[in-house]
């Protein structure tokens, strides 16, 4: 069976996704208008504007109203009630992704962390995963990610390098539930060796759990450079 052809809005995205990873439009660029595109895409007035406004939403793109689009900063955006691939993020930019896996083990979990994923006191084991992600090979988060392993329990059989964390539990612990706690700390000496940070370097914390099936599934500890990231989001009231 033949795949399907990609949307039109896809490939207008494709079109400024290359032109950007070929460097042609670095960081501030200006990029071609709506109208520009529809000139030699041959695409539709509503197809271009369907392909800005989704690389505007992710963060690839900005608009500055009366003087056009740009090229994004190299600082990622993360919407701040939206749960997505860290690398669909990074690759949605057109910027390159890899992972560094520093741990995946069992562990007996302390008292805050069997709280923290509501074990139960016959459960005498947690996974956690300590996970670096690179965005065009700088570092930009240090995921500390516990799970229970009733949620999950091929966890630890999983190449976190190849897949993420978020990838392989969307599919094994299906999200009902979601909690979000976002503050500015100073980071843990091994958190700050790991983003390469500055001496006065803060990090943005985002410490989030998890349900799936009724009970607790995960809870991370996701450190992002400061510098490099932002959330950002937008809300229709």
């Amino acid at each position: 069976m033949s795949a399907a052809p990609q949307p039109l809005y896809e490939q207008v995205k494709d079109h400024v996704l290359r032109r950007i990873r070929s460097g042609e439009w670095g960081p501030g660029a200006r990029v071609q208008s709506e109208h520009e595109l529809v000139r030699e895409l041959k695409v539709s007035r509503m197809t271009a504007n369907r392909a800005i406004r989704e690389l505007v939403y992710t963060g690839v793109l900005s608009r500055v109203a009366g003087l056009g689009t740009f090229v994004a900063d190299l600082k990622l955006a993360g919407h701040p009630l939206q749960i997505r691939s860290i690398a669909a993020e990074i690759r949605e930019r057109g910027h390159v992704y890899r992972a560094a896996v520093i741990s995946n083990e069992r562990i007996t979990p302390s008292a805050p962390i069997r709280a923290r994923l509501g074990l139960k006191a016959r459960a005498r084991h947690a996974f956690r995963s300590v996970i670096v992600h690179f965005d065009n090979d700088v570092a930009l988060q240090v995921e500390d990610r516990y799970v229970n392993p009733s949620a999950a329990p091929g966890y630890l059989e999983v190449d976190f390098s190849a897949v993420t964390t978020h990838e392989y539990l969307m599919d094994a612990a299906p999200l009902e539930r979601v909690e979000h706690v976002v503050r500015a700390v100073a980071p843990e000496p091994a958190v700050r060796e790991l983003l390469a940070l500055g001496a006065d370097d803060a990090v943005l914390l985002i410490e989030r759990t998890t349900w799936s099936r009724g009970e607790r599934a995960s809870f991370a500890r996701l450190h992002h450079a400061g510098s490099r990231f932002e959330l950002r989001g937008v809300f229709d009231l």
